[in-house]
């Protein structure tokens, strides 16, 4: 099912006020833990592949309507064999966006990107029979190996998540302390070194939702704090920020 998707880039200040303005209008996400002050976050944590020349991060800065992003994502810390990381297809036309996705056990994930045994290593979930999580994860090797992609950029975050309260299918997400590296190996998933911050003072808001207009209190609290929408995405602006820094 498509999803529209809008994304803010906000800066620190407002944080505050903003939570405070949507609380009326939402609710914690339920997978997201409430840290000692209350807050529903978890980190994100996502490996970004693309070609040797870099075609889908060309895409996005030529502006094209249809394009597409894979990506490995896992959540939190690993910390135990038994960790759940997710292959992503992500679809976007103009502001609508889809995804296909497959589970796997981190700790297989290196074997299954090197062997594409899809039938030994994929799990189900995600609704997913165990057929409909192979063909999944099919989707996702058919772009990997098509032209073939390579480990990118690693991203990762905290994600403050809520659902809205009347309409349950509208998220709101507070992505913070954005932080990037290039040309991670697959065991970089869960790593912290060499990271490089994409904003010094701002995070990224983004509501999405299913309907064809987003909720009248969301578009009212945006226009309120004057947020315009913008094309952003971490995927880029993570690559762009670490182009002349060497890791070591």
């Amino acid at each position: 099912m498509l999803r529209y998707e809008r994304k803010y880039l906000v800066p620190n200040y407002m944080l505050d006020a903003l939570r405070s303005r949507f609380s009326g209008f939402v609710r914690p996400d339920i997978i997201a833990s409430a840290n000692g002050n209350g807050i529903p976050q978890y980190t994100v944590r996502s490996i970004y592949f693309d070609t040797t020349d870099l075609a889908f991060y060309h895409e996005k800065h030529a502006g094209l309507m249809f394009r597409k992003k894979l990506r490995v994502r896992g959540y939190n810390m690993n910390l135990n064999g038994e960790k759940k990381v997710v292959l992503e297809v992500k679809r976007k036309n103009g502001n609508r966006i889809s995804k296909n996705r497959a589970a796997v056990y981190y700790q297989k994930l290196d074997k299954l990107i090197s062997t594409g045994m899809i039938e030994k290593y994929v799990l189900d979930g995600f609704g997913h029979s165990k057929e409909d999580a192979y063909e999944e994860a099919r989707k996702f090797f058919f772009h990997l190996k098509r032209k073939p992609l390579i480990p990118t950029t690693l991203v990762s975050y905290e994600r403050e998540a809520y659902h809205g309260k009347l309409n349950p299918g509208t998220r709101i997400t507070f992505d913070k302390n954005i932080r990037s590296k290039n040309y991670p190996g697959i065991q970089d998933l869960y790593s912290e070194n060499n990271m490089r911050m994409l904003f010094k003072s701002h995070f990224i808001l983004e509501i999405k939702y299913f309907e064809d207009e987003m909720p009248l209190w969301a578009k009212n609290i945006v226009h309120e704090f004057k947020l315009r929408t913008e094309a952003l995405s971490k995927y880029t602006i993570g690559f762009d920020v670490n182009k002349s820094f060497v890791h070591y």
